[in-house]
């Protein structure tokens, strides 16, 4: 059997686990298991050439190592900071923040369904396995990756805090980036348990993907919050204590290096370091006590709850009615809004995407400040920041290929479908419908309130310019059937095709910019895009299947 080398590290610790009342060798065996399984993933590669199966193998079991490179880009963009002077506080606050930022969003984003996951119940719920020692596994597997994710972000940095700042720095930089994983994935746990234990069934999976979703939310005003503490003050950086930077978490970490490199006996400064210090291995071992209890819950995950409502049956009937024309269409919006609904692998990749969509065109709203209060935004072209709500669209549309339970896509072959262009448009409206145009709404009208209601023909414009990108996002990115596909082919790198698109939504924005500049500029702005909408969706218009079918040829 396959056998890591995290494994023989982790048996250096064995009497520390046997401390802790964990059955270390069946704990080994399992995790084991899980990292057997996960080396023996099979990627589904667009495009990938044939190789032999060794090769094959070698490549499945190296594809998560394959993938570190892209996080490590990141972590040589932090260690920029590593240059700028000696001022260690400020430094090490951007890049505890960035580093936390990037790990907790791909924690939340790629291992809370292993976090979460039950399956194994079925074959370890009927042996002599302790709930502790189950957990401790599960934890464990997920502290490897998320170890080898860190060492990957972090590894510019290290090297750069060694050459640049000496053998302390580099030390103190490693223990904090330990104590911050530890606090990462306890925090984590401890959320869902939470959640766990008030709600079941079908509504706790719901407060899941909300949960989430606020979590992505509340990471992202972290860090701006983390930019805000630093005013640059002729050139120089300076550091205002505030009540509200005890929740700051970054600072904990970045503060030991005031401390000791400095020998800053600031009391704020000592606070922070034991909060550091005292925090996450708390945390942590809270999370070791109730993993028992949160094996326990996870029960609730399998418990399929009560049945929907009558009404809330209706309601995607009725909008299939509205938005689709042919019956065929109607069916397979009705299929597509059950499935974004109801799959559980999809709702915890692709919600919390939904949490940027929410809040970038409030961070670069409110990104300058409102010294004269929110009255200084009447007037002023700041409302085309809600172009910054479809930036995940891309990333949405691109995620409607793959399901777990994608070996089910036989039914689009089996079934006598006239047009395969009925598939994609009745999957593509409903993830309109459902994930992007209630976002939209809700932003339209709090920018209403901030802006007045006289810019309602430019949120029109702008709903329209998002409809039409969504289109293009999907004749670009399209190459396979809904759902069609594993979640594993994810980790491909497919990402990196959003970027390009991105701009393209910054195009849209920027040309709704000069229309503004133009007297009758955006109703003529307006009426383009009514039309292009029309020729691009209208089923009798054929447009929509030309593409379509052109994009899946290439």
């Amino acid at each position: 059997m396959y056998e890591p080398r995290s494994l023989k590290l982790l048996d250096r610790f064995q009497g520390l686990f046997s401390r802790l009342d964990i059955d270390y060798p069946v704990m080994r065996r399992i995790l084991q298991v899980k990292l057997t399984m996960d080396a023996r993933r099979v990627p589904t590669i667009v495009g990938k050439s044939k190789q032999s199966s060794d090769s094959s193998a070698m490549n499945e079991r190296n594809q998560f190592v394959r993938s570190l490179w892209v996080y490590a880009i990141y972590g040589a963009l932090c260690s920029v900071f590593m240059w700028m002077g000696d001022n260690y506080f400020f430094q090490m606050s951007l890049t505890f923040g960035i580093l936390m930022f990037i790990i907790m969003t791909s924690l939340i984003s790629d291992f809370s369904s292993v976090l979460l996951d039950i399956r194994d119940r079925n074959i370890l719920a009927t042996k002599p396995v302790h709930r502790r020692t189950l957990a401790m596994a599960k934890a464990l597997h997920i502290c490897i990756y998320l170890m080898m994710l860190t060492g990957a972000i972090a590894s510019i940095p290290l090297a750069t805090a060694l050459i640049k700042h000496g053998i302390v720095f580099f030390l103190i930089f490693v223990v904090e980036l330990i104590l911050m994983n530890l606090l990462i994935v306890a925090l984590t746990a401890l959320i869902y348990l939470t959640v766990l234990k008030f709600f079941d069934g079908e509504k706790l999976k719901d407060i899941i993907n909300y949960v989430q979703i606020g979590l992505t939310i509340a990471m992202t005003i972290g860090y701006q919050l983390l930019s805000r503490m630093f005013n640059l003050i002729d050139i120089q950086v300076t550091f205002q204590p505030k009540w509200y930077q005890f929740y700051i978490i970054p600072v904990w970490f970045a503060a030991p290096f005031e401390s000791v490199l400095h020998r800053n006996g600031n009391l704020i400064f000592t606070v922070f370091s034991l909060l550091g210090l005292v925090i996450p291995i708390l945390a942590f071992m809270i999370y070791v006590r109730l993993m028992p209890s949160m094996e326990r819950h996870l029960q609730k995950l399998a418990d399929p709850g009560g049945r929907p409502s009558r009404g809330r049956g209706r309601l995607p009937y009725w909008l299939s009615r509205i938005f689709c024309s042919s019956p065929q269409e109607q069916g397979f919006f009705r299929l597509a809004w059950s499935m974004m609904g109801n799959e559980r692998d999809f709702k915890l990749k692709v919600y919390p995407i939904l949490g940027f969509s929410i809040i970038f065109p409030f961070i670069f709203l409110f990104g300058s400040g409102l010294g004269g209060g929110i009255s200084e935004l009447r007037g002023t072209g700041k409302y085309l920041f809600i172009y910054f709500s479809g930036a995940m669209i891309s990333t949405i549309i691109m995620m409607l290929q793959y399901s777990s339970k994608y070996k089910a896509s036989w039914i689009y072959k089996a079934l006598p479908i006239s047009d395969d262009v009925q598939i994609y448009r009745g999957t593509l409206v409903a993830a309109f419908v459902r994930l992007i145009m209630p976002l939209f709404i809700l932003q339209g009208i709090i920018f209403c309130f901030l802006f007045g209601v006289v810019i309602i023909p430019d949120l029109i414009t702008a709903g329209l310019g998002m409809l039409l990108y969504t289109a293009v996002c999907h004749f670009l990115l399209h190459n396979n059937l809904p759902f069609s596909r594993p979640f594993e082919a994810v980790q491909q790198s497919a990402g990196m095709k959003t970027l390009p698109l991105m701009l393209l939504l910054g195009g849209f924005g920027v040309l709704h910019l000069v229309m503004t500049r133009i007297h009758y500029g955006v109703y003529a702005y307006t009426l383009l895009l009514i039309v292009l909408n029309f020729f691009v969706w209208h089923p009798n218009r054929r447009l929509f299947g030309k593409l379509t079918r052109r994009a899946g040829q290439e």
